[in-house]
């Protein structure tokens, strides 16, 4: 019997998915990664894109659930920093 190994089809369509979000969403969404803007290095979509092919499907689940807390944190920063400048600092992990 013949299966298809179901985890590297979603982690493709995944590093797909975060492609076509990187090319057409984020150059237009009006902010920046606030975990790369206070720590530098990758941003949140690089990074789980790169696990992506690197890690199992499970383990990505788990490392990108730790890099959104930390980049809720990173915005929670970039907000007591920039006081009132008008900046709107926003988590691109928004709904966590």
């Amino acid at each position: 019997m013949n299966t298809i190994a179901v985890e590297p089809v979603i982690s493709q369509m995944a590093i797909d998915a975060i492609a076509i979000y990187k090319a057409y969403v984020s150059p237009h969404k009006g902010f920046a990664c606030a975990h790369r803007m206070v720590h530098g290095g990758e941003s949140c979509s690089t990074y789980i894109q790169r696990l992506l092919g690197e890690d199992s499907l499970m383990s990505v689940i788990g490392l990108s659930h730790q890099r959104f807390k930390a980049c809720t944190v990173a915005s929670q920063t970039l907000k007591a920093t920039s006081g009132s400048s008008g900046c709107i600092v926003v988590p691109c992990c928004l709904p966590i």
